[in-house]
């Protein structure tokens, strides 16, 4: 076989399983608590955050999002090597995808895992950061006004594609990316089924503010 294939297939590989580490329910359980039987039960940043704490759902989201950072910026290298650069934007494609995949559906876990919002992120930085900076902001934007996690991910999922389009094929940098973007923005829409019908339904959970010490005296 040849050699770059064997690496990149080694990667791609390598890229799954690191995706594929459940770093939520790992925090759950040095906390003594299983995450999927708390809150929605999902593994993610989200729910670690409403059922253990604001600093440990900071935490789980940086580590979800470095798993994807690493799959799709250092691995590719790894596999490239000096002798095949020009394929490194298309191998690094193929790992955030890779890594996306292996935290939604977890060898370790029976294939049941997250949303791969976190995931998603770190990926993008590593391919695509001018997107997923303006994605941010979107969620920033719609998470501050709303309170909804849920909801941010949803828009932020619709503009991260919107701007890959704007960004790369408008101005001829061909296709394979923002291809890539939408199919995952559509993945990480699809995997929030449940969330939109609870925001319909009105019956989605909130993160509300932390009332200040002022507010709280006036209430």
């Amino acid at each position: 076989m040849n050699t770059f294939i064997l690496s990149s297939t080694c990667v791609v590989i390598a890229s799954y399983l690191a995706g594929a580490v459940p770093f939520g329910l790992l925090i759950g359980f040095i906390k003594g608590v299983d995450i999927r039987t708390t809150g929605s039960g999902n593994i993610g940043a989200t729910n670690v955050f409403r059922t253990l704490g604001k600093t440990l759902g900071i935490i789980t989201f940086v580590l979800d999002a470095f798993k994807g950072f690493f799959a799709s910026f250092f691995l590719p290298v790894i596999g490239c090597g000096q002798d095949h650069t020009a394929e490194r934007p298309i191998l690094a494609i193929i790992c955030a995808c890779a890594a996306v995949a292996g935290h939604n559906w977890p060898v370790y876990l029976k294939f049941k895992g997250g949303k791969g919002v976190a995931t998603s992120a770190g990926a993008l930085l590593g391919i695509a950061p001018l997107a997923m900076t303006v994605g941010l902001f979107a969620w920033v934007i719609v998470f501050s006004i709303w309170r909804y996690v849920s909801l941010g991910s949803i828009v932020a999922s619709v503009v991260v594609p919107i701007s890959g389009w704007l960004l790369f094929y408008l101005h001829g940098n061909g296709l394979i990316l923002p291809v890539t973007l939408t199919l995952l923005g559509v993945l990480s829409i699809y995997r929030h089924k449940s969330n939109i019908l609870r925001l319909i339904d009105g019956t989605e959970s909130k993160i509300e503010k932390k009332k200040t010490n002022k507010e709280t005296q006036q209430a």
